[in-house]
């Protein structure tokens, strides 16, 4: 019997039904991915069921809370440049659902972060140790999965790793003195988020046997596609409408981390944008000392409505645009065309 997944049908996650599967010659291709990732829900079920009971309540706690399954989404629509979704493209979409995962436990831990996909976070359950113990735990199974499949998929997660953590330590420690701040946060969002869903766009093609002529263009196709899917997180975060976001409005600024939006409204130099920032800096300060979070509420809500917010929007649109320029090299067809839809949606989820 096939065990019961949390996994929504494709309808619903991000308005991808109607955005990216419009046209009829794309109706065909809905159905597979459809499949495909009711497929991939299956093998996640199966994969993160552990023999340690906490061990096994830990684990699929934030899986069972849903999400978007993003990037099992991308490499299924990849491997159609190849054989298409073989078992070998569901076995490595799990594996980098499951690093993601993994990824979300220590993410929370770091941020203080109280809430995930509408539920109380991992570690407000279990406590920072067994939330870190478990994140750790996802990233070996996911090892052990892309392990059956040869030494280049090794490589493939194993530098994809690398990345997430490199992104996570230049997050935590902060640009250095001359850096550029805005340049230094768009090149840990290519590490931290890009780097993930540029290896299931690569996934698809190197688990279907597709053309290796496609795989650097799905690569960079992938990345970009992320910082543009981060940047309009970070707007948003600011949202007043936590069913939206499924978590507190502003957490990630509440807990100190900086976000697009704030470090453009630093380098506005007009007073109103000064005083703004100071009001924020002074909060976030407070907060740290024990203050109440809701301190917050006020700049934040005028922080939403600034235009350094509106920008960010700019900016997560330009680079879904150089996304949609990677696919230059795909041959005309559904799976292109949906493909720049991914990249338009990636950018604008307001449907």
């Amino acid at each position: 019997m096939t065990p019961p997944v949390p996994g929504s049908p494709l309808a619903g996650k991000l308005g991808l039904t109607d955005r990216i599967f419009a046209g009829p010659r794309s109706r065909r291709l809905m159905s597979e991915v459809e499949n495909g990732l009711q497929r991939v829900e299956v093998c996640l079920a199966a994969e993160l069921r552990v023999t340690d009971s906490v061990a096994d309540a830990a684990s699929r706690y934030l899986y069972e809370a849903g999400g978007k399954r993003l990037r099992p989404m991308l490499a299924l629509l990849t491997s159609k440049l190849g054989d298409g979704m073989t078992d070998d493209v569901i076995e490595a979409a799990a594996a980098l659902e499951i690093t993601h995962l993994g990824s979300l436990y220590h993410d929370d831990v770091m941020d203080a972060a109280d809430k995930r996909r509408g539920v109380p976070s991992a570690h407000a359950v279990w406590g920072n140790n067994v939330a870190i113990l478990t994140g750790d735990l996802l990233f070996s199974r996911a090892s052990q999965i892309m392990a059956r499949h040869g030494e280049g998929a090794i490589q493939l997660q194993a530098d994809t790793f690398e990345r997430l953590v490199l992104g996570q330590l230049h997050e935590t420690v902060g640009p250095q003195e001359d850096d550029d701040r805005v340049a230094f946060y768009l090149d840990v969002l290519s590490d931290k988020t890009g780097s993930l869903i540029a290896a299931a766009a690569q996934a698809g093609v190197i688990f279907s046997n597709g053309p290796a002529e496609f795989e650097e263009p799905m690569r960079v196709f992938g990345e970009k596609c992320g910082v543009a899917f981060q940047l309009l997180d970070d707007v948003i975060d600011l949202s007043d409408d936590p069913d939206e976001t499924g978590k507190v409005p502003g957490t990630d600024l509440r807990a100190g981390v900086p976000t697009m939006p704030y470090l453009l409204l630093s380098q506005r130099t007009d007073a109103s944008s000064i005083d703004l920032r100071e009001r924020i800096d002074a909060g976030v300060a407070r907060i740290a000392d024990g203050a109440d979070p809701a301190i917050l509420d006020g700049p934040l809500a005028e922080l939403r409505e600034h235009d350094a917010t509106q920008a960010t929007l700019d900016l997560a649109h330009a680079w879904s645009r150089d996304a949609i320029a990677a696919l230059a090299p795909l041959p005309d067809g559904a799976v292109r065309e949906a493909l720049t839809r991914f990249a338009q949606a990636v950018a604008d989820r307001s449907s």
